[in-house]
């Protein structure tokens, strides 16, 4: 009698461990943040929270640095080999081009004018990707790019001078040939070709967030950096709609908020984090180039002849004029608030 209870036992609690088993959801998310940066932590923190919430049946697999650039990642996801992604707007614009709206060069002049914008076209975002069967988990800012660079940069003309690296990934072909119609030197390349390309001289200037410049090692190469706020570089972390039904439905709310939560620690260490980066990058021989008001009238003047290019062509046109609406709302906000 007692070995068929104990029978009846463990033939239960091997049932329990398969259901157990059974209901782990496990979503293989990439990015081409390097192992231990900044983002590879966040998304570390997220799945410790995650897995927590949902007593361990949700988890994050995540490949951080490992799997090629954007378009690859992403190339993974449409074929099932992953499940999400935490990308740049760069990449996404491979799904919809809208979502580079928030990249607008020389549109915004402050964290916080760029923070109401992106609040305010976050939503309208979503819904095209849901369109394409992607969920948006949560947005996150990368940092402002800036223009590395061989020589100092100061002008426009300056930067002509320079073999500019261009993403190749992403809806990019309307970006390259903009950047040539306006009279520059570029090169179209996958991020992941940045490093070897600057060790063999294949270019020589690039645009990238100082921590971007700082984590994956490019900024020996190119010795000035121009302070010049060029546009804010935004991210997203996706689903597909596919992996996210799998996930028990009484965990998802809660999940999303954990996302919400994270992108919070996110925006405020990438802007605490940003300076120091460039401290510890000028420690290591970066060189600042400072860029004046006569300077930055040429800069204006070059991005405003290419605004009727960027709008309709390299971003539609409602979301590129969406986009200024918001950033002239934010300012008229703040003068009223001044008076």
């Amino acid at each position: 009698m007692l070995n068929h209870v104990i029978k009846i036992v463990i033939i239960s609690l091997i049932a329990l461990v398969s259901t157990v088993s059974n209901a782990d959801v496990v979503i293989k998310l990439a990015t081409v943040a390097p192992k231990d940066s900044i983002w590879h932590t966040h998304l570390k923190k997220i799945d410790q929270r995650w897995q927590y919430a949902t007593d361990g049946q949700v988890k994050l697999r995540i490949y951080a640095g490992t799997l090629g650039d954007e378009d690859d990642i992403l190339r993974r996801v449409r074929v099932g080999q992953l499940d999400a992604a935490a990308i740049s707007t760069a990449g996404l614009s491979s799904i919809d081009r809208a979502t580079q709206a928030m990249h607008i060069p020389l549109a915004f002049i402050s964290n916080e004018e760029m923070e109401y914008v992106r609040n305010g076209v976050a939503k309208q975002l979503e819904l095209l990707l849901s369109a394409k069967h992607f969920k948006v988990l949560t947005w996150a800012e990368v940092g402002w790019v800036h223009f590395f660079t061989k020589e100092p940069v100061v002008t426009p003309d300056d930067l002509r001078k320079q073999k500019l690296f261009v993403w190749s990934n992403g809806d990019s072909a309307r970006s390259e040939k903009l950047w040539q119609d306006l009279g520059f030197n570029t090169v179209s390349l996958s991020s992941i070709d940045i490093l070897p390309a600057l060790q063999t001289g294949m270019i020589t200037a690039y645009q990238a967030p100082p921590l971007m410049a700082l984590a994956n090692q490019w900024f020996p190469f190119t010795p000035y950096m121009t302070d010049l706020k060029w546009a804010p570089l935004t991210g997203a972390t996706i689903i597909t709609e596919k992996a996210w039904h799998k996930i028990p439905t009484r965990f998802r709310q809660e999940m999303l908020q954990i996302m919400d939560e994270e992108a919070v620690n996110l925006q405020r260490d990438v802007r605490d984090l940003e300076q120091q980066a460039k401290d510890a990058m000028v420690k290591r021989g970066l060189k600042i180039v400072p860029v004046d008001r006569v300077a930055m009238d040429l800069w204006l003047e070059a991005v405003k002849t290419g605004y009727p290019q960027i709008r309709g062509t390299v971003i539609p046109a409602k979301y590129f004029d969406e986009t200024i609406r918001l950033r002239n709302e934010f300012r008229a906000l703040q003068i009223q608030a001044s008076k």
